[in-house]
């Protein structure tokens, strides 16, 4: 079973996932609620709770990568888990990916708090 839960800081939208993304049910699921974001800027799939990952999960992040570029918006992977890293790699699917770290993602946020913040000045 898949939960997802999304945090919107001004143009950054940030989709949560927890548990598992192996069954077409959770896949939809996903799509659906990242192309629901597409008033962002950037969308980061946060991937540090996903505890499994099949071939139609990462297949779904190949089509959310491409509908984000077709949208301008620009398309992050933060966290990957071990699970979700070994699939990614095992497929060569890593590369086309713009993956995330921690350090990365506070730019992101801080960049995004600071552009929210003049907005509402």
């Amino acid at each position: 079973m898949l939960a997802i839960h999304v945090e919107n800081l001004g143009d950054l939208a940030v989709v949560e996932c927890k548990g598992r993304i192996v069954r077409s049910e959770s896949v939809f699921k996903l799509r659906d609620v990242v192309q629901a974001q597409a008033d962002a800027r950037i969308i980061a799939v946060d991937l540090s709770e996903v505890e499994a990952m099949g071939g139609g999960g990462l297949g779904m992040l190949t089509l959310l990568d491409r509908w984000a570029r077709q949208h301008d918006i620009q398309f992050k992977l933060f966290s990957p888990s071990r699970s979700v890293m070994e699939g990614l790699v095992g497929n060569r699917s890593i590369l086309n990916f713009e993956i995330v770290t921690f350090h990365g993602m506070m730019s992101i946020l801080a960049a995004s708090d600071r552009q929210y913040a003049s907005l509402a000045a």
